[in-house]
């Protein structure tokens, strides 16, 4: 199996901050590692699921609440005023169910708001260090 998600799950213990912002025994989140909007968070269940309606009632009975406190703790870090949440799971490799959770920030121009905050995706010249996903991923944790 392919699977980004996975393969990060399996080396649960050796991750870096940026890649276990915070987890339970059902989810982890990371820092997404090709976006240049400092903040923007993937939360992934930690065994492999490919829908959403295979997600267990205990999984997704804490779902909503690590949707809710990862938009607070973003709040406080980044000073977004909302957070999108957003979930696809199609991209080859990256199958596995995972939410992105992305703080919508007050200066965010009107062309990156909604669908095209996915332009902050994939943006070789802006994307964050590994350092600076670090940073964020150590200050989102404090804030949880």
């Amino acid at each position: 199996m392919d699977c980004y998600a996975c393969r990060n799950n399996e080396g649960f213990d050796q991750l870096p901050p940026r890649e276990r912002v915070a987890a339970d025994r059902f989810w982890r989140v990371a820092h997404d590692f090709n976006s240049s909007l400092p903040g923007w968070l993937v939360l992934v269940p930690r065994r492999h699921v490919t829908s959403i309606a295979d997600l267990t009632d205990d999984e997704a009975g804490t779902l909503g609440l690590w949707q809710v406190r990862l938009a607070r703790a973003l709040r406080a870090v980044t000073g977004c005023v909302k957070t999108y949440v957003v979930q696809f799971a199609e991209k080859e490799g990256f199958a596995h169910v995972h939410f992105h959770i992305v703080p919508r920030m007050p200066d965010l121009p009107a062309e990156r708001r909604g669908p095209g905050v996915f332009g902050f995706l994939n943006d070789t010249d802006g994307r964050l260090s590994e350092a600076r996903r670090d940073e964020l991923a150590v200050a989102i944790r404090a804030a949880l």
